[in-house]
């Protein structure tokens, strides 16, 4: 991302389309059970997004949100199905967004691993020098 051009990012059919003004704060991986089940993958991957550089372009109307009762709000295009971004349902503000979902290079590598104590049992954690962590990253690492 060059400091003038900002990114983008879109559901599956494009439906639902953002951009991004602002670098992303960070990425990470998480293998918790909830984001396995809400994939259908072995890991999720996930980029920060700074406060108020998220914008959406088209489709809010088709964004639906899911919570289990506890943690972030998982957003999702309810044409496609495409996963789009974690909210935090008392902070609008604090988001996660989805990486596959950038068109291009959204700018960030995941720099951690976390829920590695849920990991599916079929997806070996790869050995690629990143901190593992067995919960969130609050948690400390492995």
């Amino acid at each position: 991302m060059t400091d003038d051009s900002p990114l983008t990012a879109r559901c599956n059919c494009g439906a639902v389309r953002f951009e991004i003004t602002e670098p992303l704060l960070g990425a990470a991986y998480c293998h918790c059970r909830r984001c396995q089940r809400r994939t259908g993958t072995a890991v999720s991957a996930s980029a920060g997004v700074k406060p108020g550089s998220l914008r959406i372009l088209a489709g809010e109307e088709e964004i639906r949100r899911w919570n289990a009762g506890d943690g972030f709000d998982k957003a999702f295009c309810g044409k496609c199905g495409s996963a789009l971004f974690a909210q935090n349902p008392e902070n609008h503000e604090q988001i996660a967004l989805r990486l596959g979902i950038i068109d291009g290079d959204p700018g960030v590598r995941p720099g951690g691993r976390q829920h590695v104590s849920s990991a599916a049992v079929w997806e070996p954690i790869p050995d690629d020098g990143l901190t593992c962590f067995p919960g969130s990253f609050g948690d400390g690492p492995e």
